[in-house]
């Protein structure tokens, strides 16, 4: 990808959700609604403090993170969509979980 974000900035693909409930009723696109999970792909150098100092970032590239219904600028990068939001719009990282691939 050749995407680099700046500052505290943070690339984000989406992960989509099942396409099935719990009791087996396949869920139609039209309902369906934009997934608030997401996997890392690209993290900027960080913000500055007051004094000009970087303040390095939390995150990752790989980490599955949560984020706002509204959050972040969408964008579409060499045909994939992506999601460029601020670190403190990641409202949190999912831990114990494989990081998700890209189906083929």
């Amino acid at each position: 990808m050749g995407l680099k974000p700046l500052h505290d900035r943070v690339v984000v693909r989406r992960i989509d959700a099942d396409e099935k409930t719990a009791g087996g009723i396949i869920i139609p696109d039209t309902a369906k609604e934009k997934p608030f999970e997401g996997e890392v792909v690209a993290v900027g150098p960080g913000a500055r403090n007051d004094k000009g100092e970087r303040i390095a970032p939390e995150l990752k590239a790989g980490d599955r993170v949560l984020f706002g219904k509204w959050s972040g600028t969408e964008v579409r990068i060499a045909g994939e969509d992506l999601l460029i939001v601020k670190e403190s719009d990641i409202l949190g990282v999912i831990e114990g979980v494989e990081p998700a691939r890209k189906a083929a």
